[in-house]
C-alpha cells in the first residue's frame, strides 16, 4: 500500500526524535557500559562536544547538559529525516528500507562531519570493529527505522488509515 501524503511534522520530529533519543541512550548505556563506561560519563562525553574535556569536571551540570544535547541532536536528526522525506517521499512510502538507509547515513554524517567539528576529544585507540558495528546497526535500527515508522504512520493517519 503506497502512502501518498506527507508525514506530520509533530509526529515525525517530536515523537520520533524523543523515541530515538531514548533508544540511542539505552544502546549507549548498555553497549559502552559493558565496556566499563558509567552513564554519567557517557552524558559528559556528549557534553564534551560543546565544552571539550572540561565537561568531565562539571558534575551534575554537565551530565544534564549532555542529556539535553543528546535529545537535541536526536530531534535534529528526526527533523532532517522529515525535511528530506518531503523531497524524497520514498523514504516514507518504504519506511523500512528508507529508515535503515537514513540511519546508516546519519551514522556516517555524525562520525565524519558533526563529531569532528565538535570539541570531543577523538579516541587515540584506533578503529574498533565492535564499536563500528554497534554504531552502524544502532543508527539504522534504533534511529533511522523508528523515525521512518513514525513518519509513515503519521502519513497514513493523514489519509484516514491508522
Amino acid at each position: 500500500m503506497a502512502i501518498a501524503q506527507r508525514p506530520r511534522a509533530l509526529d515525525t520530529i517530536l515523537y520520533g526524535g524523543l523515541t530515538v533519543g531514548l533508544l540511542d541512550a539505552c544502546d549507549a548505556t548498555v553497549f559502552f557500559g559493558a565496556l566499563g563506561a558509567r552513564p554519567d560519563r557517557i552524558a559528559q562525553h556528549v557534553a564534551s562536544g560543546l565544552l571539550g574535556p572540561a565537561s568531565f569536571d562539571g558534575g551534575a551540570a554537565t551530565i544534564a547538559l549532555g542529556v539535553v544535547l543528546h535529545f537535541t541532536v536526536a530531534i535534529c536528526i528526526a527533523t532532517t529525516f522529515y525535511l528530506v522525506s518531503l523531497r524524497i517521499p520514498a523514504l516514507v512510502r518504504h519506511p523500512v528500507i528508507g529508515g535503515l538507509g537514513f540511519g546508516v547515513a546519519a551514522y556516517f554524517v555524525m562520525g565524519h562531519v558533526v563529531v569532528p567539528l565538535s570539541r570531543v576529544r577523538m579516541s587515540t585507540s584506533g578503529f574498533s570493529f565492535p564499536v563500528f558495528v554497534n554504531g552502524v546497526v544502532g543508527h539504522a535500527v534504533l534511529i533511522g527505522l523508528p523515525i521512518a515508522l513514525f513518519a509513515a504512520r503519521s502519513a497514513r493517519r493523514r489519509l484516514g488509515r491508522a
